[in-house]
């Protein structure tokens, strides 16, 4: 597939026909400087809709890693991390006893998380899965760029926060059933 929007135009393909929780995926793109030399360029897009589905895709060099790896856990560890920080931030866990879990955050997220760098490491002959150490740049990455998005557009992080809430809600109520 060819987008000429990039992955931000391919989020809002993935989503057409649902409804989302916001008019315009997230995105951001970003480079860092590895240890070993060469350069890691990331791009991250994500949109939530009103569904309980995750749908992720990431990517190592335009290969789509099916099976994850490294990008993809930074990706999730960040996302939780920071939904968390900025529910706290906005008051918004009166009633909610713990922080959300992995799970709640990304009930409705529809995302596509892309990583170029030099000499790729992978799990196995079909490359499903990268090994390379760049959880920690990714990590880092989306952490930063979620709390500039987020610090400039509070209702929507007031809207995906509250989703999230829901999520855990729900998830409780069904636990004490």
């Amino acid at each position: 597939f060819h987008y000429s929007g990039g992955i931000a135009e391919f989020i809002k393909h993935l989503n057409r026909g649902k409804t989302v929780l916001h008019e315009r995926p997230i995105f951001f793109e970003g480079q860092r400087e590895l240890p070993n030399g060469g350069s890691l360029v990331m791009e991250v897009a994500l949109q939530y809709n009103d569904g309980y589905s995750e749908s992720v895709f990431s990517f190592a060099n335009n290969i789509n890693t099916v099976d994850g790896g490294t990008h993809l856990s930074g990706f999730r560890s960040a996302l939780t991390r920071t939904i968390n920080f900025y529910g706290q931030q906005a008051g918004l866990f009166k009633d909610v006893k713990e922080n959300l879990s992995g799970d709640d955050v990304r009930e409705g997220l529809t995302a596509v998380v892309s990583v170029k760098l030099p000499q790729p490491q992978f799990e196995g002959q079909t490359k499903g899965k990268l090994n390379s150490d760049i959880g920690g740049f990714v990590v880092q990455f989306v952490n930063e760029k979620l709390s500039e998005y987020f610090d400039k557009n509070p209702t929507i992080m007031r809207k995906i926060v509250s989703k999230a809430i829901d999520a855990a809600r729900a998830r409780e109520a069904a636990r004490r059933a």
